[in-house]
């Protein structure tokens, strides 16, 4: 049986016949963890669109150095740009919530401070977090197969964040009226916003301030999910109207 290589993300250039020190993370996975050794195939991606076929030339307990093969343009990208604006949730609920978007194709991504969320971060705390979550959506990336790893944006204020918006499509996930079907549009959108409230709904003055910059309200049926199930359903029903699922 034939075994496939090891999808690895290194932020570096890929210059074929070029080689590209693995940083500290990937280097222990492939080493210690995988116990690849010299020869050993890998996939490489920098997080911006490129592949690279690789094999390892140096493989330690202190250094891994890949030799880059070929290099191509990855082809796992959704043609539907979303940018989800997604409430911040403690714990792993809010890690769930970016690998699934990562994994559904999302283009980008800005954790948000809302009325009704219970989760506050400031300065050194803010960007470990930060840090965490993204670091979260590039290893989605490298289970799917996507080769440009979405940004995960410092976290806002909704309102800030709503002020900035200006994609062709915007949602917000809300329970709407049977009259309002946002996504029975016949146009496929260039651009979609969508924003997800925290585990006790967005407060309805917030509704108010997103309708106001044009966000359609989006149901998801007569159940009420969680904040991190919310944005897989809503995602998988982007891509399959708009997108490629």
């Amino acid at each position: 049986m034939i075994k496939k290589a090891p999808r690895i993300y290194v932020a570096a250039d890929f210059i074929v016949g070029g080689d590209v020190v693995l940083p500290e993370g990937p280097a222990r996975h492939v080493a210690r963890v995988l116990r690849l050794g010299e020869g050993a195939p890998l996939r490489l991606f920098d997080g911006r669109g490129l592949e690279a076929g690789a094999v390892l030339v140096e493989a330690t307990r202190k250094r891994v150095v890949a030799r880059i093969e070929s290099v191509a343009t990855g082809g796992s990208e959704s043609p539907l740009s979303v940018h989800l604006g997604q409430a911040i949730s403690k714990g792993d609920r809010m890690d769930y919530a970016i690998q699934k978007a990562a994994e559904l194709g999302v283009a980008a991504i800005t954790p948000l401070y809302t009325d009704h969320g219970d989760v506050r971060l400031r300065g050194e705390r803010e960007a470990k977090k930060l840090a965490h979550w993204q670091a979260v959506a590039a290893s989605a990336c490298e289970q799917c197969g996507r080769a440009r790893v979405p940004p995960v944006h410092p976290p806002m204020v909704l309102a800030d964040w709503l002020a900035e918006r200006d994609e062709a499509l915007r949602l917000v996930l809300h329970p709407a009226t049977a009259s309002e079907a946002p996504l029975e549009r016949k146009a496929t959108p260039a651009s979609v916003a969508l924003v997800i409230g925290p585990e006790g709904g967005l407060a309805e003055v917030e509704v108010e301030a997103a309708r106001a910059r044009g966000f359609a309200p989006l149901s998801l049926g007569p159940r009420i999910l969680r904040t991190e199930t919310a944005p897989v359903v809503a995602l998988s029903l982007l891509q399959h109207r708009f997108g490629d699922l």
